[in-house]
C-alpha cells in the first residue's frame, strides 16, 4: 500500500504542490479577513451608522478561525507526500504573518476605532498595543524559522504561545463580543476596550518561552486515543448548544493554563517532563 501511494506521487509531480496550495488558502483568508474588516468605515462613513459592525467583525474573527484548518493541514499535507522543503517553511511563516499577525491586529484596531469614544491620545495608544502584538508576532515567526532550518527536532509542546493560538483568543472575544450583545451594550464595550491590552499581551506571551501544548499534534493523535476522542465529542456537541461562550472560554483557558502551568513548574508543583520547541 505504501509503495503504491508512492508510485502515486511519483508519477503526478503535481501532487506536491498540496501543501503550498493550503498555505496560500491560509493566507487568502486573512487578506479577505483584513479587506471585510475595513468595510466597516465604508459602513460608519456612508450608510447607516454602525448598526450591523458587529457581524462585520465576527464575519471576519471567523475566516481568520478558518484558516487555521488550512494552518493544520498544510504541515501534515507536507509530511504525508514528502514534500516538506524550506520553501514550504517560509511560504507557512509568511501566510502566517498575514493571518495570525497583520488580520488579528487590523481587526482590534478597527474595532477599538468603531467605538466612535475614543480620545486621539487613545487612538494612538490602541495603535501601539496592536503594533505590540503585530512586531511580537514577527518576531515570533521569525524564531520559528530559524529553529525549523536549524534544529529538526519536534515535540508535544511549543516554547511561547504560537501565532495561532494568539490570533484565536482575539477571535474568540471577538465572535463573542458581536453574538452575546446585551441590550445596553455597556458590558461590552468594556470588553472592547479591554481587548487592545489583551493583545499586546497575546504578544508578549508569542516570545515567551513559556511552554504551550502542541494543539496539531494533539489533534492528529485522537484516533489513537479514546479519551482525546471523548474530549473532542464533548466539545463539539459544546460549540454546537453554545458557541460563543464555549469558543471563548476554551480557548482563552488555553491561553490562561499556560502561564499557570509554568509557574506551578516552577514552585515545583508540577514536573516538567518534555522537552520544548518553538
Amino acid at each position: 500500500m505504501k509503495q503504491h501511494f508512492k508510485d502515486l506521487i511519483k508519477r503526478n509531480r503535481w501532487i506536491k504542490w498540496v501543501p503550498n496550495a493550503l498555505t496560500l488558502g491560509n493566507s487568502l483568508c486573512g487578506f479577505a479577513a483584513i479587506l471585510y474588516t475595513l468595510q466597516v468605515y465604508e459602513k460608519m462613513m456612508y450608510r447607516d451608522g454602525s448598526d450591523g459592525i458587529e457581524k462585520i467583525f465576527a464575519f471576519s474573527a471567523c475566516m481568520i478561525l478558518f484558516a487555521m484548518v488550512f494552518d493544520a493541514f498544510d504541515g501534515y499535507a507536507a509530511r504525508l507526500l514528502n514534500a516538506a522543503s524550506l520553501h514550504g517553511i517560509q511560504m507557512d511563516s509568511l501566510a502566517d504573518m498575514v493571518t495570525f499577525g497583520v488580520a488579528p491586529a487590523t481587526l482590534v484596531a478597527v474595532m477599538a476605532h468603531s467605538m466612535r469614544s475614543l480620545a486621539g491620545n487613545q487612538f494612538r495608544l490602541v495603535w501601539c498595543l496592536c503594533a505590540i502584538y503585530l512586531g511580537c508576532a514577527a518576531l515570533r515567526l521569525a524564531k520559528y524559522n530559524v529553529h525549523a532550518i536549524l534544529e529538526k527536532k519536534s515535540s508535544d509542546k511549543f516554547s511561547g504561545l504560537p501565532s495561532p493560538g494568539a490570533a484565536g483568543a482575539i477571535c474568540s472575544v471577538t465572535i463573542f463580543y458581536a453574538l452575546e450583545q446585551p441590550q445596553d451594550g455597556s458590558a461590552m464595550v468594556n470588553l472592547i476596550s479591554f481587548l487592545p491590552y489583551y493583545t499586546a499581551i497575546l504578544g508578549f506571551l508569542m516570545v515567551s518561552t513559556i511552554p504551550y501544548q502542541h494543539f496539531g499534534k494533539w489533534l492528529f493523535s485522537i484516533p489513537r486515543n479514546k479519551k482525546r476522542m471523548l474530549i473532542v465529542f464533548i466539545v463539539l456537541a459544546a460549540l454546537c448548544i453554545e458557541p460563543a461562550w464555549t469558543g471563548v472560554i476554551l480557548i482563552n483557558g488555553y491561553i490562561i493554563w499556560g502561564p499557570i502551568a509554568w509557574f506551578l513548574v516552577k514552585v515545583g508543583v508540577f514536573k516538567n517532563t518534555e522537552e520544548t520547541r518553538i
